[in-house]
Order: structure tokens, then C-alpha cells, then sequence
């Protein structure tokens, strides 16, 4: 076995790791831009895992507020398929 400093051996192992993946939700600017113009308004979202309705609270560039007869959802950008306006 060749002997190596530590620090060396560390920066070789380093060198052979597989590279991590990395998660990107980009952001999805006419959606954010129609959810903006119903803040206030009662909508219906269609998301991945089914639908929800509740009053348009707050939108950030990867998620929406709404708020269903008092309680907040979150619901992210990313996993909206339609937006209805009621």
C-alpha cells in the first residue's frame, strides 16, 4: 500500500465520488403572475394529487396561500395543473 498524507488520501477519494443531485424547480412566471391577479378571489387549483378550492392569500415564486374556511394551505407551483377562477 502506498502511503499517502491524510489530507492527500481525502482529496483522492473526493476525485472518484459520484456527483450529487441537484432538485431544480424552476420558476414558473405566468402562473405566478395569474395567481398575483386573483389575491383575494376564490379559485379553484387542480394540482398532482387532486383538487382544492379556498381565497387566493399570498404568492411566492414557488408556492401559493390559500385559505379554506380558515385553515392555510400551501400548495406548491410546481405541482399546480389549472387554476380556476370561481
Amino acid at each position: 500500500m502506498l502511503n499517502y498524507p491524510m489530507n492527500q488520501m481525502n482529496s483522492m477519494h473526493q476525485m472518484h465520488q459520484m456527483p450529487q443531485s441537484i432538485v431544480v424547480y424552476p420558476v414558473d412566471p405566468y402562473v405566478v403572475e395569474t395567481l398575483k391577479s386573483v389575491i383575494g378571489k376564490q379559485v379553484v387549483l387542480e394540482t398532482t394529487r387532486g383538487g382544492i378550492s379556498g381565497c387566493v392569500v399570498d404568492v411566492k415564486p414557488d408556492h401559493v396561500v390559500l385559505d379554506t374556511r380558515g385553515r392555510k394551505f400551501f400548495v406548491r407551483i410546481c405541482e399546480i395543473v389549472w387554476i380556476m377562477p370561481e
